[in-house]
Order: C-alpha cells, then sequence, then structure tokens
C-alpha cells in the first residue's frame, strides 16, 4: 500500500510538472510569435520609406534597437517582451509617424483580457475575487490587474454604456423586437431597478441588443421617452413586437409606432391563466394551452381556445377572462414565417440573456447605484450577445420587410390567393 502511494504521489507530481512546462511552452511560444509579428510590422513601416533622404543623412528613417523590456498580461498567461524601436529624424508633419498596432505604447494587457472580467461577471465573482480568479487564468505576475486597476476598467463600462445609449441608429433595420421589464436590486437604494429592455432582429437575421434604460414600473410614460428617443436617433418601426400583455410599452408603441404588429408572449400569458385555476386543474390547462400556441393553423388555435373556454368558463371565468383578453394578440404570429414562430412567440430572448445578469446581482447583493446597474447589465448583455444565435431561416426577415403577406406562416401570393382582396373584387 505505501509503494502504491508512493507512485501515485510521484505520478501527481509529474502531471504538474507536465502542465507547468505546457504553460511554459505556450508562453514562450505566444512570446516568440509576437516578437516575430513585431519585426514584421516594423520591417515594414521601414520598407515604405527606403529610398528617402534626409538632411542629416541617407535614412532618415531607421531601426534603433529595442525599448526596454515590459511586462505584457495575454489570454495564456503574462509574458515579457522587447518591442523593436525606430529612429525617424524627419520633421514634425513629415509624414506618418510609426506607431505599433500590435504593441500600442503603454499597453500591459491584451484586449481579451478585459473581455475576462464580464465572464467572471457571468459567474458570479465579486470585486474581491477577481484577483485569484484571474491568477489562476492568467499567472501570478498578472500586470494591470490589481484591484484599484480593475475598478477602473468596471468604470469604462458606465463610459461604453453612455456613448452607446446615444448611438445613431438610422443605418439599422430592426425588423422583429422583444421587449419586457426586467428587475433587480440596488444595494444603495430602497427601490427596485426596472430596465427596460429591447432586443431586435436585423433584416438579415441576427439579434441585437437595441436599448436598455431605467424605467419606472414599465409605465407607459416610461416607454414613451425611450421610443420616442429610440425614433428620434433614426429606429424604423418594427414590423412585430412581442412583450408581456401588462407592460406600459404597447400604449406606449401605438402613439409612436402605431403600424407595428403585437405579439403577446405566451410564456407569461400562461403563467397568469394558470394562475387562476386550481392546482389539480393546472396541468390540464397547461396541456390545452400549449396546444393552442403550438397549433399549426390559426383556425386550429381559435377552435382550441373555444375548447378551453367551454371546459372551465363556467367554474373559472376569469382564467377563460385572462385568455381571450389577448385573443388576437396571442394568435399575431400566424401571419408571420412559420420557421420564425418559435422565436416571435415569447420574450425568451431577453428572459434568458437576464438569467445571467439576475444571477450575479443576487451574489453581489445588488448593485451600488442604478447607473452602475445599467452599465452592467449592458455590459453583461453584449457579451452574452456575441452567443446569439440567427434566427431559423434568415432570408425570410427580409421578405417580411419587403411586405411579404404570410397565411398560417406561408408566404402568399396575393395575384393567385382565392382570400385577397384583389382577386375578390
Amino acid at each position: 500500500m505505501e509503494h502504491w502511494n508512493t507512485t501515485v504521489g510521484e505520478n501527481e507530481v509529474e502531471r504538474q510538472r507536465f502542465r507547468k512546462d505546457l504553460d511554459g511552452l505556450a508562453l514562450e511560444g505566444a512570446r516568440r510569435m509576437i516578437a516575430a509579428a513585431l519585426e514584421l510590422e516594423i520591417e515594414s513601416f521601414l520598407e515604405k520609406h527606403r529610398g528617402q533622404r534626409g538632411e542629416e543623412g541617407p535614412a532618415p528613417v531607421v531601426r534603433n534597437g529595442y525599448g526596454q523590456s515590459r511586462r505584457m498580461t495575454i489570454g495564456t498567461g503574462t509574458l515579457r517582451i522587447r518591442a523593436p524601436r525606430v529612429r525617424d529624424r524627419r520633421d514634425a508633419g513629415a509624414g506618418e509617424r510609426f506607431s505599433s498596432k500590435i504593441l500600442p505604447r503603454y499597453a500591459r494587457r491584451s484586449p481579451k483580457v478585459g473581455e475576462v472580467l464580464p465572464v467572471l461577471y457571468l459567474r458570479g465573482l465579486s470585486t474581491g475575487d477577481f484577483r485569484p480568479a484571474l491568477e489562476s487564468l492568467l499567472g501570478k505576475d498578472a500586470a494591470g490587474l490589481s484591484p484599484t486597476n480593475i475598478v477602473r476598467l468596471k468604470k469604462t463600462w458606465t463610459d461604453e454604456y453612455r456613448a452607446w445609449r446615444r448611438r445613431d441608429l438610422s443605418g439599422k433595420d430592426f425588423v422583429y423586437v422583444w421587449v419586457d421589464g426586467v428587475h433587480f436590486s440596488i444595494r444603495l437604494e430602497d427601490d427596485r431597478l426596472c430596465a427596460l429592455v429591447v432586443l431586435g432582429v436585423l433584416a438579415d437575421g441576427t439579434k441585437e441588443l437595441v436599448a436598455i434604460e431605467d424605467g419606472y414600473r414599465e409605465s407607459k410614460e416610461s416607454w414613451l421617452s425611450l421610443l420616442r428617443d429610440l425614433k428620434k436617433r433614426g429606429m424604423k418601426a418594427p414590423a412585430l413586437a412581442t412583450g408581456d400583455g401588462a407592460l406600459g410599452f404597447w400604449g406606449a408603441m401605438r402613439e409612436v409606432w402605431p403600424e407595428t404588429r403585437e405579439q403577446r408572449c405566451w410564456v407569461h400569458k400562461i403563467f397568469n391563466v394558470l394562475d387562476k385555476l386550481p392546482a389539480r386543474l393546472q396541468p390540464r390547462g397547461k396541456e390545452m394551452l400549449n396546444g393552442i400556441m403550438k397549433a399549426d393553423k390559426k383556425s386550429v388555435a381559435e377552435k382550441m381556445m373555444r375548447e378551453f373556454s367551454d371546459e372551465f368558463g363556467a367554474k373559472y371565468p376569469k382564467a377563460v377572462e385572462t385568455l381571450e383578453k389577448d385573443r388576437d394578440a396571442l394568435l399575431t404570429f400566424f401571419d408571420f414565417p412559420a420557421p420564425h414562430w418559435l422565436h416571435l412567440r415569447t420574450t425568451n430572448p431577453i428572459e434568458s440573456t437576464f438569467s445571467t445578469v439576475k444571477l450575479r446581482t443576487r451574489v453581489t447583493k445588488g448593485a451600488g447605484s442604478r447607473t452602475t446597474a445599467l452599465s452592467m447589465a449592458y455590459k453583461l448583455m453584449m457579451m452574452a450577445s456575441l452567443r446569439y444565435r440567427s434566427v431559423v431561416q434568415s432570408e425570410l426577415v427580409e421578405k417580411v420587410r419587403a411586405g411579404v403577406r404570410f397565411v398560417d406562416g406561408v408566404a402568399v401570393d396575393d395575384h393567385h390567393d382565392p382570400n385577397s382582396k384583389r382577386d375578390a373584387a
């Protein structure tokens, strides 16, 4: 047994040594690749200026050795780099000056390292946990990642968010949007934050965060302010908006974009209807409601709605009333491409993304201020957007924007549609 334990211990030591060797090889390989790239970069600059003549000699732009060694933190760890230098004897304004794009002056870390911080937020780490977490990823000599520098880096997110919320939207065409009001706690304030969130689908089928703003209990006035601002910055009216029926958004949208179609979120609706049924009947109610939502034709969905009313109306009129209240808006998706129904029936794209934001705020007991909370939510959603998938059969989004009519999810040629007004005439 002693021999076996000794062998296990030796194997573990060997594995640790092997890991260190791999890390060392990776860092050395990275260092050599960066050094080679810097040499190519500076040689390319010198080549552009070869043959020039100056007052002080035949070559005013020449190599000038190397700068001092400096630490640089990259994704595989921290290494030391000496960047080549250029001596430029030309007068100021005489032409382009050398400035490395690979290793900018004063840079101490790769931009990718900055992207690690939102990822760690997604994992629910507090500020005090950053240092050990980053050391495990990048090594104990991680340059520029002191707690103070991390706090400064987080402040840049607020600046990014402020610039982003003023950006021009005239070049964007959001055909579909999802909207929701998401609540989470603010540590230094009594009221919870209600973030008004708009997520959109562009004409090419890709998803993009449109807006995230501070709202007041999802009121119509808050949504009006947001939508007017989006319109002022050039945003066109979407073809369809999906959201919870309780939002003040709908009244605001009818004022700002009256041409936009309305789709109620089925997840919210099913939850609200089931809340009006006793627990013993909820499984049956849920089955019927899911059947309506997943019907393949509008007429089938309407028939199933009548069946739900017949079954529960006598004893549980509030459940039926809750369903019937948004009857038309619940079935709007049938007038859009069938491959998109999965996306359009619910606000799941917002809900799933914001679950990580809520996790983060629960772990840290809320952000310190509303501004910090919004900028943090913005940064987390932008990181999550890197993993967004385009809608299914994204080429159909352009057809929707072009005004192609869909009946039960299928494109209809009005010249041959017997139900069209033109043919009826």
